[in-house]
């Protein structure tokens, strides 16, 4: 199944005049011209974002809005041919496996929450289908694994040695996500890729490991940091084999995960009295008196005499007061904390206290509370994310208020700083590889920055990165809506018009929703 976008243009120039031919001052319409740039056959690597992913899954509609999409359209005025995309089955989203889900359908906004649309996904990665595929976007890819080989084997899927989106169009099960690019011979292509480099590592909340001196990605594990020189060493091959034959192309830098809704979202210090209190302020206020009477104030005691009260600080019945979470790079106080609550607790209860607090604190500002913690806040630690292998009975069994929030909750500072490095060092590499290559260079990072810090205007309208209502954001806080890819697009354009010195058109963002509905 292909996806055929060539649609049949005339593209003429007009001129306006009015009835009165001294009245003839209306400005002419530039004629649309590829420059220096052929567009004749387009390819597109990526990731998710130039698969068109949305909404936390792929599907069909998504796919067909993805910038990739919007700009081979408006190539067509220039001479741009076929694009083509592996699309999903479906508008629902979703992978099956051998007949088993394994990965669901895509989200909407319900009118008070995003919600997986019912269904059961119907594309099956093992139904192959037959290219060659313009669209070489491919969700979850990494720099790395566009040259690696087998990424495309569905024997490889169930294992994660595959990529299962890849799988179903790959054009041989050895073949890499390159040489599909190379073998069409492509006058023109785009390169969006990296994300994934720090990303997976981020929206782990840093569950991973930051790979820098490591230059076998083979070693890696799902959600490390890939080092930079990795990083360097692939994005030159990239660029190098796909501008061999004379290519002309874009290449797009990377945003800082701070202007992603994912990492920006959730306050951390959400615990009002109202909240504490399930709406009832007075209920509030009596459950921060016996909290701080009964927990915090004996924690703070405590932590004071080993030179670590900073770490937690009484709650206040009328702010707003930060979550308890666990801070891995804080020194381990289990020991010393066992020892003093012994004589008040016994040892049993007192040790447990001490694993669960040995590197508590209330977090800052300067902490990124991952979008899918919100409903974790107030809610009882399992066996399997409590981080002690076991359930923690009660009162100690609510996340963020008497419990710490794990490390999959929260980005701490020393995690930032890991992303923030590795991410400027990506956006060397490429920056300097665009103007080697004589490529045209998309600066994304500013503008996602600008979405975040006040948002971009058109028309009557402001997009901002806002969860839910800013428009340029899907409902998974990391992929942009129908509206964003189109300013994607736009943004793209206007760095290959001013390269190449073509007039492509833009977009009307307008015409593009900030949601998808329920039923597609």
């Amino acid at each position: 199944m292909k996806k055929n976008i060539k649609w049949l243009l005339m593209v003429s120039l007009t001129f306006m005049a009015a009835c009165n031919s001294d009245d003839n001052n209306t400005p002419e319409e530039v004629p649309v011209v590829p420059g220096s740039a052929v567009f004749t056959k387009y390819v597109a690597l990526g990731d998710s974002f130039a698969a068109g992913y949305s909404d936390n899954a792929l599907f069909k509609r998504g796919q067909e809005g993805a910038y990739t999409n919007i700009l081979a359209q408006q190539f067509v005025a220039a001479g741009g041919g076929t694009f083509t995309t592996p699309l999903m089955n479906d508008n629902l989203g979703g992978l099956l496996l051998g007949g088993n889900v394994v990965a669901g359908t895509r989200l909407y906004f319900n009118g008070q929450a995003p919600v997986s649309v019912t269904g059961k996904p119907t594309t099956e990665i093992t139904a192959h289908l037959t290219g060659p595929f313009n669209n070489l976007g491919v969700p979850g890819a990494k720099s790395f694994h566009l040259v690696a080989a087998g990424y495309g084997n569905v024997a490889g899927v169930a294992t994660g040695a595959a990529n299962p989106y890849f799988a179903r169009f790959s054009s041989s099960p050895s073949t890499t996500v390159l040489a599909d690019a190379i073998t069409q011979a492509p006058t023109f292509f785009s390169l969006f890729i990296g994300g994934n480099d720090v990303l997976s590592y981020a929206l782990s909340g840093g569950v991973g490991k930051d790979q820098k001196g490591n230059l076998n990605p083979a070693t890696y594990g799902g959600n490390d940091i890939t080092d930079p020189t990795v990083f360097a060493n692939v994005y030159t091959t990239l660029a190098t084999s796909l501008t061999a034959n004379g290519a002309k192309g874009v290449v797009a830098n990377l945003p800082y995960i701070t202007a992603l809704p994912y990492f920006i979202t959730v306050p951390y210090n959400p615990l009002t009295a109202s909240t504490l209190g399930g709406g009832n302020q007075a209920v509030g206020v009596a459950t921060i008196k016996a909290l701080n009477a009964q927990l915090y104030g004996p924690l703070k005691q405590a932590l004071t005499a080993f030179q670590a009260g900073d770490r937690i600080n009484l709650l206040s019945e009328t702010g707003s007061n930060p979550v308890l979470i666990k801070d891995e790079s804080l020194p381990n106080l289990s020991a010393q904390l066992t020892a003093a609550f012994t004589p008040s607790m016994g040892a049993q209860n007192a040790a447990f206290y001490g694993a669960v607090f040995g590197q508590a604190r209330q977090a800052r500002a300067t902490d990124l509370v991952v979008l899918p913690t919100r409903t974790d806040i107030g809610a009882a630690p399992k066996a399997s994310d409590s981080g002690l292998g076991f359930a923690p009975p009660a009162p100690l069994d609510k996340f963020g208020i008497t419990y710490p929030l794990q490390d999959k909750h929260v980005l701490i500072p020393t995690e930032i700083s890991e992303i923030k490095v590795a991410t400027d060092a990506y956006n060397t590499t490429i920056e300097a590889v665009a103007k080697e290559k004589g490529l045209a260079f998309v600066d994304t990072r500013a503008i996602l920055t600008q979405l975040a810090s006040g948002g971009y205007r058109f028309g009557n309208y402001t997009m901002s990165s806002t969860y839910v209502t800013g428009g340029a954001f899907s409902l998974d806080g990391v992929h942009p809506s129908a509206r964003g890819y189109g300013l994607i697009a736009n943004i793209f354009i206007d760095a290959i018009n001013a390269k190449y010195g073509s007039t492509l058109r833009h977009v009307d963002l307008g015409a593009y929703p900030i949601q998808y509905p329920a039923s597609l």
